[in-house]
Protein backbone atom coordinates (compact mmCIF):
# COMPACT_ATOMS: atom_id res chain seq x y z
CA UNK A 1 0.00 0.00 0.00
CA UNK A 2 1.25 3.61 -1.25
CA UNK A 3 1.64 6.15 1.38
CA UNK A 4 -0.02 9.37 0.68
CA UNK A 5 2.01 12.56 1.06
CA UNK A 6 0.11 15.03 3.01
CA UNK A 7 1.01 18.70 2.52
CA UNK A 8 1.32 21.07 5.62
CA UNK A 9 1.96 24.34 6.03
CA UNK A 10 5.57 24.02 6.99
CA UNK A 11 6.09 22.17 3.54
CA UNK A 12 4.69 24.96 1.82
CA UNK A 13 7.22 27.56 3.23
CA UNK A 14 10.15 25.19 3.05
CA UNK A 15 8.99 24.89 -0.14
CA UNK A 16 8.61 28.51 -1.29
CA UNK A 17 11.71 29.47 0.35
CA UNK A 18 13.86 26.98 -2.00
CA UNK A 19 12.20 28.31 -4.66
CA UNK A 20 13.21 32.34 -3.53
CA UNK A 21 16.68 31.25 -2.80
CA UNK A 22 17.01 29.54 -6.03
CA UNK A 23 15.69 32.54 -8.22
CA UNK A 24 17.54 35.09 -5.96
CA UNK A 25 20.60 33.63 -6.64
CA UNK A 26 20.12 33.30 -10.16
CA UNK A 27 19.33 36.95 -10.17
CA UNK A 28 22.65 37.40 -8.49
CA UNK A 29 24.45 34.97 -10.14
CA UNK A 30 25.49 33.00 -7.66
CA UNK A 31 25.42 29.62 -6.12
CA UNK A 32 22.20 28.38 -4.29
CA UNK A 33 24.43 27.40 -1.47
CA UNK A 34 25.78 30.99 -1.09
CA UNK A 35 22.74 32.62 -1.43
CA UNK A 36 21.38 30.32 1.27
CA UNK A 37 24.18 31.27 3.81
CA UNK A 38 24.08 34.65 3.26
CA UNK A 39 19.94 34.74 3.85
CA UNK A 40 20.63 32.38 7.21
CA UNK A 41 23.21 34.64 7.96
CA UNK A 42 20.81 37.60 7.91
CA UNK A 43 18.02 35.79 9.58
CA UNK A 44 16.24 36.30 6.23
CA UNK A 45 14.60 33.01 6.05
CA UNK A 46 12.68 32.85 9.01
CA UNK A 47 12.48 36.81 9.39
CA UNK A 48 11.30 37.24 5.72
CA UNK A 49 10.18 33.98 3.63
CA UNK A 50 8.75 32.11 6.76
CA UNK A 51 7.03 35.23 8.63
CA UNK A 52 5.55 36.99 5.87
CA UNK A 53 5.13 33.62 3.89
CA UNK A 54 1.19 34.57 4.23
CA UNK A 55 1.61 38.00 1.78
CA UNK A 56 4.63 36.62 0.30
CA UNK A 57 3.44 34.09 -1.34
CA UNK A 58 0.29 35.07 -3.30
CA UNK A 59 3.13 37.18 -5.08
CA UNK A 60 4.72 36.47 -8.37
CA UNK A 61 7.74 34.78 -8.44
CA UNK A 62 9.68 37.45 -9.64
CA UNK A 63 8.17 40.17 -7.00
CA UNK A 64 9.62 37.66 -4.63
CA UNK A 65 12.90 37.37 -6.02
CA UNK A 66 13.31 40.80 -6.29
CA UNK A 67 11.81 41.28 -2.84
CA UNK A 68 14.24 39.05 -1.39
CA UNK A 69 17.49 40.23 -3.51
CA UNK A 70 16.80 43.75 -2.17
CA UNK A 71 16.17 42.98 1.03
CA UNK A 72 19.41 41.02 1.20
CA UNK A 73 21.35 43.66 0.10
CA UNK A 74 20.34 46.31 2.14
CA UNK A 75 20.52 44.30 5.19
CA UNK A 76 24.34 43.67 4.78
CA UNK A 77 24.85 46.99 3.64
CA UNK A 78 24.00 47.61 7.41
CA UNK A 79 26.14 45.36 8.49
Amino acid sequence: MRKIFSRTEAYDKVHFAVMAIENGAQKMNIPAQSMEQRLMKTDLIHKRLFRHYDMLHTQSLEYVTDDIVETLQNREAKL
